[in-house]
């Protein structure tokens, strides 16, 4: 078997290809069913053996589970895929152990990787895998170097003794040559949750077995956490006590902006929850002038609610893909938001994102001389591929009929299993 594995921000996947190019994606239990889709998220917790203390980690829907079913939270981390360009986090502190960011990477795909040796009846140990055009803070291509080199050490240390990459749109490229029975131009929009991708690609029967051409790539490096980053900035932060201010021995200060700013960012929230932000923000409760808020914002960083605010923000932003008004909610504990959202002030506040991933496209057709109308079909696969105002980007510029969808959380694990077996 030939092995893909997409190792997103937000969600993973496997897939594995036979010789003929049959596909199967590995699952995983979740709420009494099953799920093709692995959130890349790790929950940590102190764990007693014996008389020895550990900590001990669990990946994706176990972790999810694990985490809402603990009365005391354990930690629970976010979007790692998107510290993979920083070089000052080469490592992080949980409860009072360090953690090397390729640990605990590699937490989370020895998990995958075993699940489908389970799923397989056979040792997985190489595989074909994802990465993007321009990861999450690449300034330059050094820094996606810097990038790929640490993903590939996640790899060998979550058991992998050979990984190959491949770029993410070229993955969904194949995924979609594999359905065709003629050739064409094709262009390929792949949105994860830290970036957006961009391939044009001439693929077809008579380019199978890894003969396709790709004309060019283009990637941004902001998606769907961009998009949430913004809902934060507007809904959530201003109800926790953003723009507020603070009486300290009679001067009126702002209170801390920097706290909202990593709110903003899934990667750096699990981040506050530090015995130093905790006794800072108990302090600047007592001398708030909007104290429930600071309170509301206390209890959300001191009981680890990044995830089910993850939630009610993703829950938003897809009502809002399918209907042009939707309500935000979140409740727990001292934390009370409800607000009414329409689908036009959220396409407001991602103008600077949609112009963007504008820029992006245009960018690609001018580099590569390719004319709109000669672009045969265009897929788009990952989650902000539903939002109305991203599609709009495309349809305005190659027509309705052109746009294809699927597989939109697997297509391009599913065309890098493809690919491995091409490689093989």
């Amino acid at each position: 078997m030939h092995i893909g594995i997409d190792f997103g921000t937000t969600n993973s996947s496997l897939a594995a290809a036979d010789a003929q190019g049959n596909v199967t994606l590995t699952t995983f239990p979740w709420r009494d069913a099953l799920t093709e889709s692995f959130r890349s998220l790790l929950y940590l917790e102190r764990w007693k053996e014996g008389t020895r203390s550990t900590i001990k980690s669990w990946g994706g829907p176990s972790g999810i589970e694990r985490y809402l079913n603990a009365d005391d939270k354990g930690r629970l981390i976010q979007s790692l895929k998107s510290f993979l360009t920083s070089h000052s986090l080469i490592s992080t502190e949980i409860f009072g152990r360090q953690f090397q960011l390729e640990e605990l990477i590699a937490r989370i795909l020895r998990e995958i990787r075993q699940a489908a040796e389970a799923q397989l009846g056979k040792p997985v140990h190489k595989a074909v895998a994802g990465r993007p055009v321009r990861f999450v803070g690449a300034e330059s291509p050094a820094d996606d170097e810097y990038a790929e080199s640490r993903l590939r050490k996640a790899f060998l240390k979550a058991g992998f003794e050979e990984v190959t990459f491949e770029l993410e749109p070229v993955g969904a490229a194949c995924h979609y040559e594999s359905t065709l029975d003629h050739d064409e131009l094709i262009m390929i929009g792949d949105f994860g949750g830290g970036t957006s991708d961009f391939s044009l690609l001439r693929v077809g029967p008579s380019r199978r077995r890894g003969q396709h051409r790709v004309l060019g790539n283009e990637g941004v490096a902001l998606a769907g956490d961009s998009f949430d980053a913004k809902i934060i900035r507007h809904l959530v932060s201003p109800a926790l006590g953003a723009g507020t201010m603070l009486n300290s021995h009679g001067k009126m200060l702002p209170v801390p902006n920097w706290v909202y700013f990593k709110l903003e960012r899934w990667h750096h929230l699990s981040f506050l929850k530090s015995r130093e932000t905790l006794t800072m923000l108990q302090s600047v409760a007592t001398q708030a002038v909007a104290p429930a808020q600071i309170r509301a914002l206390l209890w959300l960083v001191e009981h680890d609610l990044g995830y089910p605010l993850h939630q009610a923000v993703q829950q938003l932003k897809a009502k809002l893909s399918s209907e042009t008004k939707a309500e935000f909610r979140f409740e727990d504990g001292d934390v009370e938001m409800r607000e009414q959202v329409s689908r036009a002030r959220f396409e407001s506040w991602i103008q600077e994102e949609l112009a963007a991933i504008e820029s992006g496209v245009d960018q690609l057709l001018k580099k590569t001389g390719v004319n709109p109308a000669d672009v045969d079909k265009v897929f788009l696969t990952g989650g902000s591929s539903f939002v109305p105002a991203v599609r709009r980007i495309f349809t305005s510029r190659f027509g309705e009929a052109k746009i294809e969808t699927g597989g939109e959380f697997t297509s391009v694990a599913r065309g890098l299993a493809l690919r491995a077996r091409d490689l093989a």
